[in-house]
């Protein structure tokens, strides 16, 4: 039987800990980036957010317009414990795939490689969709193949690039060169653009 990655099992995942994929903090390659974004007043995603830690820096530089979204309402619960004067209407508990609004950036940390590989083309086309003309998605993809069943679920550059290209111009696409060790030659960063007007 196909295991369904849906609200429950994340929810059980985070109220048994399992979540090996938490660092604990930002990640090196975002935060680089982050310290060279000027432009505050962007309204910014992070879906899939967990623990959000990215969210959480982002906010305390000044990026007040930023939305983290799960569909398990354990990480969200404790990233508002852990930043209580993030905005509670920024907190979203919501299916990425059911999100309607616009926003300049999205941010992608370890939610690409969390969801079913069959969903990756809907994820680039609603991705495409959520931001506004010339927006942006930003973050990082495994480019493995893990051994063991995921998630997370890895991949290849060749295999990316064919969600991505309908929509996307890229501008960044590109081993890290400043990951975490555990993941040192091991993911892409990215910096696509929304192609379209």
């Amino acid at each position: 039987m196909k295991q369904e990655f849906n609200a429950d099992y994340w929810q059980n995942r985070y109220q048994l800990g399992q979540t090996g994929w938490d660092v604990g903090a930002i990640t090196t390659p975002l935060r680089d980036y982050f310290d060279q974004m000027p432009n505050t007043g962007q309204r910014i995603l992070v879906p899939g957010c967990g623990n959000a830690y990215e969210a959480e820096y982002l906010y305390h530089k000044g990026f007040v317009h930023t939305y983290v979204a799960d569909v398990a309402e354990a990480p969200l619960q404790l990233f508002s414990e852990r930043v209580p004067d993030f905005p509670k209407d920024q907190l979203l508990l919501q299916d990425f795939f059911a999100l309607d609004s616009q926003f300049d950036l999205i941010v992608e940390q370890t939610f690409f490689c969390a969801i079913d590989p069959s969903l990756r083309p809907n994820y680039a086309r609603k991705c495409a969709e959520l931001l506004t003309p010339g927006g942006k998605l930003v973050g990082l993809l495994f480019d493995t193949i893990f051994e063991q069943p995921g998630p997370p679920f890895g991949g290849s550059r060749e295999e990316y690039r064919t969600y991505f290209e309908p929509y996307f111009e890229f501008l960044h696409f590109e081993t890290a060169y400043n990951s975490i060790p555990p993941r040192q030659g091991r993911e892409l960063f990215i910096e696509l653009r929304r192609l379209g007007v």
